[in-house]
């Protein structure tokens, strides 16, 4: 098929002029209107050429622009944006698909695939994240996958659990997780249930790139023949068990409310509490209902990080004087938390920062099997570089090992657990609400996380105290933490030369000091140095990344700053911490801390938009 047959209803020739004009007129970068040539003129594009020229036409430059200024790339969680129907930096049937058939052909060409290798796939309540996942299936079987389907909105770690459990070759996941309603995606995942990792995750990337016609068989015709099977009465059932079996506690006084934030967590976290014998679960009326748009969240992010997500959710706790509100991302992989600060019928009540829900499971989970003599060197915890150190503090209490030199992203705890042993470890724990547990899934699971959060609520009720009570008793011990964490958004080609500007200022003239503490030095994850603050540079033993560690001259004190993997907007991770031995009034400290934090910001801030 030649170009000319691909665009009778256009004048090819009449729109590239109009194009080549906005580009000599500055209105379109040059990276967009190379790629908006190739969507116009290559065959492979053919169906979207009309759509690509009807926009020129209607001088949508700044549109244009946004959605063809780069390729959409893969990062920490997968290959994430706003969904556009056109555009290689949009979420549409063509980047999509480009996702699939690339996964298909880098699995067909490794020296061990099988004759009929095998994909599971599922989605979550977003828009289009079931017309994506039957593309997806019909990519794969036409490639000569066996498609293992769930059908109906399941959570991520589902997925992750149904590649192990079906022995599967691959799998994807549709969804943005707490993205803006905008947007969607594709996760995906390894033979191990992992996220991709080197050297499949630039295998794949590498295989994407170099796709140009997507072979494809319609869903419906795969699911009559048996290329596509359905499955999800097994693994819910396999998958229910396997988390209810990370039970470690009898304790279940204690009245739960929670929302799934209009997501999936009605098949996730509500079937696991019930099966494990929780009587009082209240599910949040506004938040209940599946819903894409996420009507009832405030500025419609359903994204448990957000302590304004927790303002209606803990007006009905109150109400009905709930022990303990929890909530779910859209596809549950994620948990957050919020509890009355005292045991006083008026309590007022507070959310938990990601870190601290870390360290009340670490406590929790530590304690559980310390007891019973259930602990031993060999065990450990696993925790990203940006997530606080108390976790380690804790670990180190019941003398277990903490692996904390991880980059971002769950995928490299899941890696480590692979490559040390899952059989050993205890917990996983990232910054951004993930937690995990067992050997069941290789990702981060809400369903999991909200058990044991409800089991250590009802022990600490039975104790006379709130979450909030337990973790200041863990302050006292092992010291106060405080952490923040910042986003500057940079979107556009514009913000992504912003974003390299803020990190490469960071790494050539770091500022001299953070809220009134000098820098002692300076860590490059990027090329693996660390520099002191006269200058001296020496090798950096840690894993590479785009991330640059600012350490203070206050034990416990410093920044990081990284550019997001999924979304357009630079980072900062905030850390202050004030030892136990100098704890005299811990409310004071916890007040001291959250002001350090704040200068923290302001300066960080100021540092980083001063030449942007």
């Amino acid at each position: 098929m030649t170009p000319a047959d691909t665009t009778s209803d256009f004048d090819l020739q009449a729109t590239l002029k109009q194009l080549e004009a906005a580009e000599a007129a500055q209105e379109l970068s040059a990276s967009a209107a190379e790629n908006i040539r190739l969507w116009l003129t290559d065959p492979s594009y053919a169906q979207y050429a009309s759509q690509v020229a009807d926009h020129i036409a209607q001088g949508q430059w700044k549109v244009l622009d946004d959605v063809f200024w780069t390729i959409i790339p893969f990062g920490t969680g997968g290959r994430r944006g706003q969904m556009y129907p056109i555009g290689c930096n949009a979420i549409n049937d063509r980047t999509i698909g480009e996702s699939a058939q690339g996964l298909a052909d880098y699995v067909l060409e490794l020296p061990d695939c099988p004759a009929t290798p095998s994909c599971a796939i599922a989605y979550d309540t977003r828009h289009r994240s079931r017309d994506f996942a039957e593309l997806c299936a019909g990519i794969l079987v036409a490639s000569g996958f066996r498609v293992f389907f769930l059908d109906g909105y399941r959570s991520t770690p589902e997925l992750s659990f149904a590649v192990r459990e079906k022995k599967c070759d691959c799998g994807i996941m549709v969804t943005a997780s707490h993205n803006p309603p905008s947007d969607n995606a594709v996760k995906v995942y390894w033979s191990t249930g992992g996220q991709l990792l080197p050297p499949h995750d630039r295998g794949v990337i590498e295989k994407v790139r170099e796709v140009k016609e997507i072979r494809h068989v319609p869903f419906a015709e795969a699911l009559a023949d048996g290329r596509v099977v359905y499955c999800q009465e097994e693994i819910d059932e396999a998958f229910l068990t396997h988390v209810v079996s990370q039970s470690l506690s009898n304790a279940r006084d204690v009245k739960i409310l929670y929302s799934p934030l209009h997501g999936v967590g009605a098949s996730a976290a509500v079937p696991a509490l019930q099966r494990a014998g929780f009587q009082e679960v209240e599910v949040f009326g506004p938040h209940a209902e599946p819903d894409g748009d996420f009507p009832n969240v405030p500025g419609h992010v359903a994204n448990p990080e957000n302590p304004q997500v927790f303002e209606a959710i803990i007006e009905r706790g109150r109400e009905i004087q709930a022990d303990l509100a929890l909530a779910s991302d859209p596809d549950c992989d994620r948990l957050g938390c919020a509890a009355p600060v005292s045991s006083s019928p008026d309590s007022p009540w507070r959310t938990f920062t990601g870190n601290q829900i870390g360290a009340l499971l670490a406590e929790y989970v530590l304690s559980q099997r310390h007891a019973p003599g259930n602990l031993s060197p060999e065990h450990y915890l696993a925790k990203t570089l940006v997530t606080t150190e108390m976790v380690r503090r804790i670990g180190d209490s019941y003398g277990i090992k903490t692996h904390g030199d991880l980059q971002v992203g769950f995928k490299w705890i899941a890696g480590l657990m692979d490559e040390v042993g899952p059989e050993k470890l205890v917990l996983g724990v990232e910054e951004s609400h993930g937690y995990q547990v067992g050997s069941y899934t290789r990702d981060k699971d809400g369903a999991v996380a909200a058990l044991l959060l409800a089991e250590f609520a009802a022990i600490v009720k039975a104790e006379g105290k709130t979450l909030h009570e337990k973790l200041d008793d863990l302050f006292w011990q092992h010291g106060c933490h405080a952490e923040k964490t910042v986003s500057q958004m940079m979107p556009g080609a514009e913000g992504m030369q912003q974003m390299r500007a803020i990190m490469a200022r960071f790494r050539e003239a770091p500022p001299n000091s953070l809220a009134g503490i000098p820098l002692a030095q300076m860590r490059d994850y990027a090329n693996g140095t660390v520099r002191d603050a006269q200058g001296n540079s020496q090798p950096l033993e840690g894993p590479p990344g785009d991330l640059v560690m600012l350490d203070l001259a206050e034990e416990g004190n410093y920044v990081a700053v990284r550019p997001s993997g999924t979304e357009p907007k630079v980072k900062f991770y905030l850390f202050a911490y004030c030892p136990a031995e100098q704890l005299a009034n811990l409310e004071d400290t916890k007040q001291e801390l959250e002001q350090r934090l704040a200068s923290m910001q302001a300066d960080l801030t100021a540092f980083a938009m001063a030449q942007s």
